[in-house]
C-alpha cells in the first residue's frame, strides 16, 4: 500500500478575547504547538504583541514579552490575537 505524502501549509486562526483571558489563552496556543507566529491587537486594532516563533524558543524567551504583555492588558478591553499554525496536507 503506498504512503501518502504530506506536506505542510500555514492556517491563520483569529481568537477575539478580553483583557484578563489574554495571557491564559497565547499560554493555551503555545501550550497547542505547531505555532508559527502570535499577532494580538487592541480593540482599536493597534498591534501591542507580534511574535514569530520556531521550534525550541517557545520556553523561557516567550516570558518576557508575555510579562510585558501582561502589564499592557489593562489599556484595552477587548484584544484580537491572531495565530499562524502549520497543519499537515494530505496529497
Amino acid at each position: 500500500m503506498p504512503k501518502k505524502k504530506s506536506t505542510k501549509k500555514q492556517v491563520e486562526e483569529t481568537v477575539k478575547v478580553t483583557g484578563e483571558l489574554v495571557i491564559e489563552t497565547v499560554k493555551d496556543l503555545l501550550h497547542a504547538g505547531n505555532i508559527r507566529r502570535i499577532t494580538i491587537k487592541d480593540d482599536k486594532g493597534k498591534k501591542v504583541f507580534d511574535f514569530p516563533l520556531t521550534f525550541g524558543i517557545i520556553g523561557a524567551i516567550i516570558s518576557a514579552p508575555l510579562a510585558i504583555l501582561a502589564t499592557l492588558i489593562v489599556l484595552a478591553k477587548e484584544y484580537t490575537i491572531t495565530v499562524v499554525k502549520e497543519v499537515e496536507k494530505e496529497k
